[in-house]
């Protein structure tokens, strides 16, 4: 499983998705003019970058659940 490539992209895109979720979040407590320029683009890559992770890991349980190894 650990050695798996798929489940690892899938591991490192949630990775991916926190850390944007995580610098928007932290923009939106600080606010200011970070905030202004940046939350629309931050969410817009949180968005792509979590639909990525989701493909990823539905592609993972298809492939194992047609007995991949």
């Amino acid at each position: 499983m650990l050695s798996d490539p798929i489940f690892i992209f899938g591991v490192l895109a949630c990775f991916v998705v926190l850390i944007i979720l995580m610098i928007g979040i932290g923009s939106f407590a600080k606010g200011g003019e970070f905030h202004r320029k940046h939350s629309n683009r931050l969410m817009r890559y949180r968005i792509i970058a979590q639909a990525g992770a989701v493909i990823i890991i539905v592609g993972y349980a298809y492939y194992r659940s047609k007995g991949g190894n």
